[in-house]
């Protein structure tokens, strides 16, 4: 459990916190800076940015401006570029001295990357916290579903809802939600047992998210037969046939058709 609280603890040690999930928020010593201090949307865009390359090498201004924006000539992209680090930083750090180093923004030359040692984000956050589940998952379920239950408490939906329509926002957004869903699904495994009303709640989180994600239904329906409560094994079942036939034009996996086949013979 101590490890857990250590993740969790990142958040108050931080100066800068960040929220992505659910909608985009940014505290700086405690205060939200509001839309007032970040001017310009651009500059929100910038931060952005960086938060989503955070994982990868110190970038160069003009890949920068490449993937923000692509449709436009040099000299605008500078321009954009200018004035949103401009507007950035001074949201960030509106007391910083004019020429000082920038606390959260680490600048080299003319590549830029976040200074993560100065930063809480809640995306990170939860990364760690699932991964901390999945190491503990077989030897010690109640340390992993204690780190599960915390991560999916940090999901509030969506990474980066206001930039949905941005392709250097989706490769991230697609990553969390596959590490978000499999949370969800070994969390509700290792309750099935013992507390299958709230595995079947937790599915049906899962499946809020991605209506097709097929392990959600096996899950329910092995749920719903801990409760002795087999029509809604077959409505699950039937659930999960007409969406996937409706999305993908497939059937259920043999597996989950297995399982259906046991549950009805018993």
């Amino acid at each position: 459990m101590d490890k857990i609280s250590d993740i969790l603890a990142k958040k108050d040690i931080a100066s800068l916190q960040v929220q992505t999930l659910g909608s985009f928020q940014v505290w700086r010593d405690g205060e939200l800076i509001t839309p007032k201090e970040w001017g310009r949307d651009k500059s929100v865009q910038l931060f952005q940015f960086l938060v989503t390359a955070r994982h990868h090498r110190a970038l160069h201004k003009e890949q920068i401006i490449d993937r923000i924006w692509e449709d436009i000539d040099v000299k605008s992209g500078q321009q954009n570029f200018k004035v949103a680090q401009h507007g950035m930083n001074k949201a960030l750090e509106p007391m910083k001295k004019s020429r000082s180093e920038a606390k959260y923004i680490l600048r080299q030359g003319v590549t830029y990357q976040l200074n993560l040692a100065e930063i809480w984000i809640d995306s990170d956050a939860i990364e760690a916290l699932i991964a901390l589940g999945n190491q503990t998952y077989s030897e010690d379920a109640t340390t992993a579903v204690a780190a599960y239950r915390a991560a999916i408490d940090l999901h509030h939906g969506v990474y980066l809802p206001n930039r949905l329509y941005e392709d250097w926002s989706s490769a991230e957004r697609e990553r969390l939600q596959i590490l978000t869903l499999g949370a969800f699904i070994n969390l509700s495994e290792l309750l099935v047992e013992d507390h299958p009303m709230e595995s079947i709640r937790l599915c049906q989180q899962a499946l809020l998210i991605e209506n097709t994600w097929e392990d959600a239904y096996r899950i329910q329906m092995e749920a719903y037969l801990k409760k002795g409560n087999r029509p809604m094994v077959i409505k699950t079942y039937q659930q999960c046939e007409t969406i996937l036939e409706k999305e993908f034009g497939v059937k259920p996996m043999p597996e989950t058709k297995a399982l259906y086949s046991s549950i009805m013979a018993k």
